[in-house]
């Protein structure tokens, strides 16, 4: 059965010999045709922005259970040399590299993974490739280089610096980064032009693992695999003690932290993840003194832990109808307090949704984590039928959609992971290395993935490779995110070089420095959808 988005291109078509043609596309109801046109793009414009802010909330709690995720260690017994007495310490399961390229870069980017897969998924059968997909993915890249830079770049305090502390695992972050775009340009328009075979969408999934093993290897500083070049000297804490909340030994208060975070809003669950970045984190290892932190040793401490993980869940759904918080209370504008109310109106029927999933201190977070992706693919898919619909009502081609309502949309988890990063940690290691990550994670990942099922598939059923529709648009896109990409690594290497940072500075400075970026988002954005469009 031919998808939505194709249905679409011969509507565009046919429109094109016949005039005007009604869309007789419809999301829920049959009697949305009798709607006009105009009106009908209004409601599913909104009904887009509004499944933008479930993907913010869901992955609020995404993040969070991200975090235990990370967190969890495992029990090293060793003995001291001298006193012959048992030594306990806890180190770290995930390398804090690793844990940025895969899980941070990866959840970021996860709702324009969803959306690309889905894509895929609904288009398999057909000999050409879904644009939705790509458009989204090369079009949040562009959204991540430029607006986030843009921010994170004034975000510092007036005179503060910020800088990379590790230019080794950066460097090697960039330039697979660099590559992903030009390995895409060269299997669109050299290797094999306009089509995508078997080979070429294998050995782009099977490059994210070449970037894990390079990232790894840099951090690690092996020889022969890493750049000879010495790691800057980290903050004594990767986040300043006074918002660091996660070191309290206290059994109940841990468990009321617990229940309160369980509560908080989006941007404070966001900003949890860094925390995974605690002081001397060359090693991976955690010390504690035995008496302190003996974990999984109290049977007492396990059944107080059960019985508040119903207490947080029950929680989560009593805040999920509360519309006046807290916070919202100690406001004395009442204008402010009607404003908040109404946002945590709109909010409440996401929040309730979610709720269902469990807390994220069960399983060391897994099963949070789990039930969080199906959620965001749940909304993936909601977007992707009202993006087609979009398309379909106004005749807008979906990749000028795709760069720029769902690159912006689905990128917006991007923007505050970054801008938190950059505005609580001592360095910008986590708020770049976010960025370039997520760049590299949409095309090894987002597009690799999507077109791997569809090649294995076409593969199988036709013996044919996959075909991509409006390859030339594409190649167009990424040739104009590469040229305005060198742009602004340039800037960022010049601003190393003269200010002594990537991120803050002279507030005129900064502010000059964002409106650059801005501007290159603007030119790639302008250029890309005149070309999808046929105007140039």
């Amino acid at each position: 059965m031919p998808s939505i988005l194709n249905q679409t291109q011969e509507l565009q078509e046919a429109s094109k010999v016949l005039g005007h043609v009604r869309c007789e596309n419809f999301f829920i109801f049959p009697g949305e045709n009798t709607l006009s046109d105009g009106l009908r793009g209004v409601l599913y414009f909104l009904g887009l922005a509004y499944c933008f802010i479930g993907l913010s909330a869901i992955t609020a709690r995404f993040f969070k259970s991200m975090e235990n995720v990370v967190k969890h260690s495992r029990k090293v017994v060793a003995i001291d040399p001298i006193t012959k007495a048992e030594v306990i310490t806890y180190k770290k399961v995930w390398n804090f590299t690793i844990a940025d390229i895969s899980l941070l870069a990866f959840g970021t980017s996860f709702p324009q993974i969803s959306l690309a897969t889905i894509d895929a998924i609904r288009n398999i059968g057909e000999r050409y490739a879904g644009g939705l997909g790509p458009g989204t993915l090369v079009g949040s890249a562009a959204f991540d280089l430029f607006p986030i830079h843009a921010v994170c770049v004034v975000v510092p305090k007036a005179g503060e610096l910020k800088k990379i502390s590790d230019l080794g695992v950066w460097l090697v972050e960039l330039v697979w980064s660099f590559w992903a775009y030009i390995w895409l340009y060269i299997i669109l328009e050299v290797w094999s032009p306009n089509v995508i075979t078997l080979v070429e969408a294998l050995l782009t999934v099977l490059q994210y693992g070449l970037l894990l093993v390079h990232a790894y290897a840099q951090d690690k500083r092996w020889p022969y695999l890493s750049l000879p070049m010495s790691r800057g000297d980290r903050p004594e804490e990767w986040v300043p003690e006074e918002i660091d909340t996660s070191k309290d030994d206290n059994d109940n208060d841990v468990y009321s932290d617990a229940a309160q975070e369980a509560v908080e809003s989006g941007s404070r669950n966001i900003v949890d993840i860094f925390s995974i970045h605690s002081a001397n984190n060359d090693t991976g290892i955690t010390y504690h003194t035995v008496a302190d932190t003996p974990p999984d040793s109290a049977t007492k401490k396990g059944k107080a832990k059960n019985s508040t993980v119903f207490d947080i869940w029950k929680h989560q759904f009593v805040d999920a109808i509360t519309l006046e918080t807290s916070e919202s209370k100690k406001v004395d504008s009442i204008y402010l307090r009607i404003a908040k109310s109404f946002w945590q109106l709109l909010l409440a029927p996401w929040k309730l949704l979610f709720a269902f999933v469990p807390p994220c201190n069960i399983a060391h977070g897994w099963i949070a984590f789990i039930c969080s992706l199906l959620f965001i693919s749940g909304v993936a898919f909601v977007v992707t039928r009202l993006t087609d619909l979009i398309s379909c009502v106004t005749g807008i081609n979906p990749y000028v959609i795709a760069f720029t309502a769902l690159a912006g949309g689905t990128s917006w988890p991007d923007l505050v992971a970054s801008k938190i990063a950059a505005e609580r940690q001592l360095t910008a290691d986590s708020a770049i290395a976010n960025i370039t990550c997520s760049n590299s994670v949409n095309i090894y990942v987002g597009i690799g993935v999507p077109w791997l099922i569809n090649t294995v598939y076409n593969y199988f059923a036709y013996r044919e490779p996959l075909y991509i529709e409006n390859a030339k648009g594409l190649s167009f896109s990424l040739l104009i995110f590469f040229a305005t990409s060198v742009g602004c690594i340039v800037v960022l290497v010049l601003r190393r070089l003269i200010i002594g940072a990537e991120l803050g500075g002279p507030r005129l400075w900064a502010w000059l420095t964002s409106a650059y970026f801005m501007m290159l988002w603007v030119v790639f954005v302008v250029l890309s959808s005149l070309k999808v469009s046929g105007i140039i």
